[in-house]
């Protein structure tokens, strides 16, 4: 009796992941994007809170950060969404 349960037991196929190499790839570089945005989004701040700095509103924190986040946002849906599996 043990022995057809170890016999089924070692016939049933390894479980594939869902990701695979390219998923994880596209993962990486879209969490790569996300965290250059947050790091060129930060900074700014003044030691006195009486000083205003005009630097808070520049080109790289207004624009290039955000858009560089949403970029990043997309590449991680497009990884999820991603199948390895397809054939061309």
């Amino acid at each position: 009796m043990s022995q057809k349960k170890n016999n089924n037991q070692a016939q049933k196929p390894m479980q594939e992941f869902i990701f695979q190499k390219k998923n994880y790839l596209f993962m990486f570089i879209g969490l790569a994007f996300i965290a250059l945005g947050f790091i060129l989004m930060s900074g700014g701040g003044m030691d006195d809170p009486n000083v205003f700095n005009p630097q808070v509103y520049n080109f790289r924190r207004i624009r290039l950060a955000p858009t560089l986040v949403l970029i990043g946002l997309g590449i991680e849906v497009y990884a999820i969404l991603l199948n390895p599996h397809k054939k061309k």
